[in-house]
Parts: structure tokens; C-alpha cells; sequence
């Protein structure tokens, strides 16, 4: 389980790359993609295939960015996230949040051994405000059985 120090550390963040945003409007990655940005960060879609998410282009990867990108979500298959980290480490982006699902032990032990920041095993949904939802209950359920991060 990840500390809320460490939460709290990655949401200083400004400028945060998801990586797996559907150009198809939906899916997890969009949800997460719009929350960031209505909350006021900077954010760039990544898909491997490009496209466009509410007519901005997504990028193909971490490479394309010509901004400085802060941090990183994952939402993808646990290979693909292995490989992310590799390009993280080229760009010196030193923070990851793999969103449940896109987690694995070697992506977490590759990001400790290279020196990244890794948040796993929570929603990062649960932790950017403000907090909408389905997810404000289900951050209020976690709390009451104390699964909710210090």
C-alpha cells in the first residue's frame, strides 16, 4: 500500500502524462485523463496509436511530449507498463502511478531499482479533488474499514 505522503508527493505534480487514454471517448484512462484536467493540472493523453481526445492530439509516447512532463499514470497491461518505465528513466521523470490493473512485481521492483517514485494499489481517482462520485463513497467505504492511506 502506498503512504499518503507519497500521494500527496505525486498530486504537487503539475504536469502529468497518462499513458493508455482511449481515442474512442471512454474507458478508464479518459476518466482519468479528464479529472486531472478538471482539476487544473496540465495533462497529455498517450496512446500508442495517437488520435485525438476532445480534439487534442495524444501523443504515441513519452518521447513526443515537447513539454516537461512531472509524472506518469498507467492505464495498461502490465508489459506495457515495464516498457514505460524504461522511457521514464531516458526522460528523467522520476514519479509513476500504476492505476490498478497495470501493476506488476517487476514494474514496481524496476521503478524501485531505477529510483521512480511508484503508487500502486490505489485509485487515483480517489485521491484528486475534487473527488466525484462513485468514487467519494467508495473513498468514504475505504475509510471507515481503514484501507484509506495516512
Amino acid at each position: 500500500m502506498s503512504t499518503r505522503k507519497s500521494i500527496d508527493r505525486f498530486l504537487s505534480n503539475k504536469n502529468i502524462a497518462v499513458i493508455g487514454v482511449s481515442s474512442k471517448g471512454r474507458g478508464f484512462g479518459v476518466a482519468v485523463y479528464e479529472q486531472l484536467k478538471y482539476a487544473g493540472y496540465k495533462v497529455f493523453g498517450v496512446n500508442k496509436n495517437g488520435g485525438k481526445i476532445n480534439n487534442e492530439i495524444m501523443f504515441k509516447s513519452l518521447g513526443e511530449i515537447s513539454s516537461k512532463v512531472d509524472a506518469v499514470v498507467t492505464v495498461i497491461p502490465p508489459p506495457e507498463t515495464e516498457k514505460i518505465i524504461d522511457e521514464m528513466k531516458m526522460l528523467s521523470i522520476n514519479q509513476i502511478w500504476m492505476q490498478q490493473g497495470s501493476e506488476s512485481e517487476e514494474a514496481i521492483e524496476k521503478c524501485k531499482s531505477n529510483g521512480i517514485d511508484v503508487i500502486n494499489g490505489e485509485c487515483i481517482l480517489m485521491f484528486v479533488e475534487p473527488v466525484k462520485s462513485f468514487h467519494s463513497f467508495h473513498r468514504w467505504i475505504n475509510k471507515l474499514i481503514r484501507k484509506y492511506p495516512d
